[in-house]
């Protein structure tokens, strides 16, 4: 029954109808460019870090609008198909290797780090909310070392409020912290984005 209704809801979506249209890898490529249209994050020459980027909706729409001059780095544990003009690595951001592969590729600090990245739900709100906020730390962890100072970062949360501490940090850290649910989200879904932008630098993540 769970297959059957994920088979309808997914014949029955405009956003993946689309998503097909355009050649997007996934209708998650309309919530980047909702979440774009709104804040403006995604501009030209950027180097961009996409972090849990399989199969590649994301890292699409960063390639459109950084333009010629811009540079994306997408990474997965799961291998990517190849994308022409991104670099796309294999493996997880919380290795060090894999830190220093991306930032190689980058050629540099990230301008940008986006996180999709997204546990499989146990049907246990707490529990999920739980593996959400611990990805989205995990991939904060990660932009601590790649990102610029000045730089930007946009996550995956859930809807019922950033944990506090997670909150706390993101305002340290960033000058300013937004928080959006796109219209390409599903409605029934509880996820929301968090988008900080202005980053302050962390010197003891750098220094280690």
């Amino acid at each position: 029954m769970s297959s059957r209704r994920w088979l309808e809801r997914q014949l029955n979506d405009p956003y993946v109808a689309e998503a097909k249209r355009r050649g997007y890898r996934s209708r998650a490529a309309f919530k980047l460019i909702e979440l774009d249209d709104k804040f403006k994050f995604i501009r030209s020459g950027m180097r961009v870090a996409d972090l849990g980027a399989a199969p590649g909706g994301w890292t699409q729409i960063a390639l459109e609008r950084v333009g010629n001059t811009g540079r994306v780095v997408a990474i997965d544990l799961t291998p990517i198909e190849p994308i022409g003009g991104a670099i796309t690595l294999t493996g997880d951001v919380r290795d060090r290797e894999s830190e220093q592969d991306l930032i190689a590729a980058l050629r540099g600090h990230a301008d940008l780090v986006l996180s999709d990245m997204a546990a499989s739900s146990t049907g246990h709100a707490a529990t999920d909310h739980l593996r959400i906020i611990g990805l989205i730390e995990t991939a904060l962890d990660f932009a601590d070392v790649v990102l610029a100072p000045g730089g930007i970062f946009v996550g995956k949360v859930l809807q019922g409020g950033t944990e506090r501490d997670l909150l706390t940090r993101l305002r340290r850290d960033f000058a300013k912290v937004s928080h959006a649910k796109p219209d390409a989200s599903r409605k029934e879904s509880a996820e929301m984005y968090v988008v900080a932008t202005g980053y302050r630098g962390n010197p003891e993540s750098r220094n280690s």
